[in-house]
């Protein structure tokens, strides 16, 4: 079974549990980290963490993964509603991608609604706070299993 994913991280979420706590939840991005690694070693998956505030290093790092992880999860932040260059990025990996959002973006403000990733990828979670990367990474080892069928 294939089982190497990246979860990779946009601007500002290295200060969650910092910022904005009632749009993004009171867990710091240290214990998601850990809390999403104790779940994807109970269920066999090996993932890796990255984040970045800068477009250009996403954009690096999503083109780098497709040789390397089989499956990505990705929070955009606000490059969801502006980047062309993640969105084609991420049309390049051809493998399972689940967008990912802590916050419902569709009952924000208007310019959020507009999702420029949701096109190229698999699936999405919108909403369910830090819970939804513990979802992701469930859903994103049952499609790599049904892959493997």
């Amino acid at each position: 079974m294939n089982n190497k994913i990246i979860i990779i991280n946009g601007p500002n979420l290295n200060l969650l549990g910092e910022r904005e706590q009632s749009q993004y939840g009171s867990t710091s991005y240290n214990k998601l980290k850990e809390n999403c690694s104790k779940k994807a070693q109970e269920i066999g998956i090996d993932i890796k963490f990255a984040q970045s505030n800068i477009e250009g290093e996403l954009v690096n790092i999503i083109q780098d993964s497709r040789n390397k992880f089989d499956g990505m999860i990705i929070n955009a932040a606000a490059f969801t509603h502006t980047s062309i260059a993640i969105r084609d990025a991420l049309d390049l990996f051809k493998k399972p991608i689940i967008e990912l959002h802590l916050s419902n973006i569709y009952k924000r403000e208007e310019f959020r609604h507009k999702s420029l990733i949701s096109g190229v990828v698999t699936g999405g979670i919108f909403g369910l706070g830090a819970e939804g990367y513990i979802l992701a990474i469930i859903s994103l080892q049952k499609t790599l299993q049904n892959e493997n069928k």
